[in-house]
């Protein structure tokens, strides 16, 4: 069933944007066997609009629904990923249009690389190793936004802390500093970070940003 929100936005200038309310998207995240992250990718159907590029699974919102009610619906639609399988974890505003129409882009992580189905609008599916996204032919919107999006891997230390292992691993974005990438792996990507106001190599990360 077609939404609201499907159709184009005309700005006076005459410039294009699909969704009449603006548009959402999913950034999904899922661990690697080493410890780094995996991105989930669209490869856009050759008929589509910027057609044979890669970028997020998502489309234009609905009059009624938020950034991440779009978003998650859309993933469904397109790769046949559930709400129950994902957490989001932030949105962030990733296009203003100089008519007003916005993207949002809505980040969330997944406990594994989780099986897709595809529809029509995507030749293909793809979790992509975080550190080689920029390596593919991208949509240009995504490809100014990954810039902003993409998260740097850390290696957390723990001290026996089970409820902190438990939330582990997964994105958190810190202010003023980006999406990091949150892991245990002792031999995996990043550099290492302690919590709670012990010497850190990396950014300051304490306790509560983990577990927020």
């Amino acid at each position: 069933m077609r939404g609201d929100g499907d159709g184009w936005y005309k700005s006076p200038d005459g410039v294009k944007h699909w969704g009449k309310f603006g548009a959402a998207g999913l950034l999904l995240r899922a661990p690697l066997p080493g410890g780094g992250s995996a991105v989930l990718l669209q490869h856009r159907a050759p008929w589509s609009h910027q057609g044979g590029t890669w970028a997020l699974p998502g489309g234009a919102r609905d009059s009624h629904e938020s950034p991440e009610h779009a978003a998650v619906r859309e993933a469904e639609e397109e790769a046949g990923i559930t709400a129950d399988l994902l957490r989001v974890r932030a949105e962030r505003l990733t296009m203003t249009a100089p008519s007003g129409w916005t993207y949002i882009t809505v980040i969330a992580d997944a406990e594994s690389q989780l099986p897709t189905v595809a529809n029509k609008e995507s030749a293909e599916l793809a979790w992509v190793p975080e550190d080689e996204v920029a390596d593919l032919p991208l949509h240009p919107g995504f490809a100014t936004a990954w810039i902003e999006l993409r998260a740097v891997p850390l290696r957390v230390r723990l001290e026996a802390d089970a409820e902190l292992a438990d939330a582990l691993p997964r994105t958190v974005e810190l202010p003023d500093q980006g999406f990091f990438w949150l892991h245990t792996r002792v031999d995996g990507p990043g550099i290492e970070v302690f919590l709670d106001g012990q010497p850190a190599q990396g950014p300051a990360l304490t306790r509560a940003d983990v577990l927020a």
